[in-house]
């Protein structure tokens, strides 16, 4: 589900150049009425621990300086969490709280070609770095959803092959790009989702000889998890993707 912002605030947002620009979300539980902006000091003098608003990251779709307006795309799963929900329930005149944009990913013009795998947490952000390709560039894309109703019309170079796998025993991310037919010359590499399934691409990274230096590769969600143990997990050894 897209949610389009927009109003006086948008000319505090200093975007940036990175494809993979996300903002920090905070949400608060519906039941105890809280209106944003929220003063998160003066919440915790009042509430239980358990009862504070908490951040949830999500992937900046697109900005439009134009309109004064940037998208941010949810994936809704019922009445299941926060951030889901309340996109369901959204409706002209709410407010949303953020803090960002943050980043790190940006094609480069200059790469032999592109590689990017994830999930659908991963799918707005790939969706824009397609979009942001030469017109000239080649490369394969891997995304992995539910099933067919999940894949999206991408805007990608007629040179770059994009590869829908549906969720089925046997079909991962890192068996996909591992068995693929890779291009020639050395790929910049973006691949993001779920922790583990990032764990096992980077072996395949690792065997096929992709430099560190053209890699972006993190979890952006752990199975399992709420983003507030996954965040934790970070600073764990279990959270580490790429050692230092």
């Amino acid at each position: 589900m897209r949610i389009v912002l927009g109003g006086d605030a948008f000319d505090a947002f200093e975007t940036t150049d990175l494809t993979d620009e996300y903002v920090k979300i905070v949400f608060a539980k519906p039941e105890l009425g809280l209106e944003p902006p929220y003063d998160l000091a003066a919440l915790r003098e009042t509430l239980e621990p358990s009862d504070m608003p908490v951040t949830r990251t999500y992937t900046v779709r697109s900005v439009d300086a134009v309109t004064k307006t940037l998208s941010i795309d949810f994936i809704v799963h019922g009445d299941e969490g926060l951030a889901g929900p309340w996109a369901d329930r959204a409706v002209p005149g709410d407010l949303l709280t953020f803090s960002g944009p943050g980043g790190g990913y940006r094609p480069d013009p200059a790469a032999d070609w592109y590689l990017f795998a994830g999930d659908q947490s991963a799918l707005p952000a790939i969706a824009a770095a397609l979009e942001h390709l030469p017109a000239e560039a080649r490369g394969l894309a891997f995304v992995a959803v539910g099933d067919a109703a999940d894949e999206l019309v991408l805007d990608a170079p007629a040179g770059v092959e994009v590869h829908w796998l549906h969720a089925a025993p046997g079909v991962t991310l890192a068996a996909a790009v591992e068995g693929a037919e890779w291009l020639g010359g050395s790929p910049q590499v973006f691949a993001h989702g779920e922790r583990e399934a990032m764990k096992a691409l980077r072996e395949v990274f690792a065997n096929r000889g992709v430099q560190r230096s053209k890699l972006s590769l993190s979890g952006y969600w752990a199975a399992g998890r709420t983003e507030d143990r996954f965040q934790a997990e970070k600073r764990e050894p279990v959270g580490v993707i790429l050692p230092v």
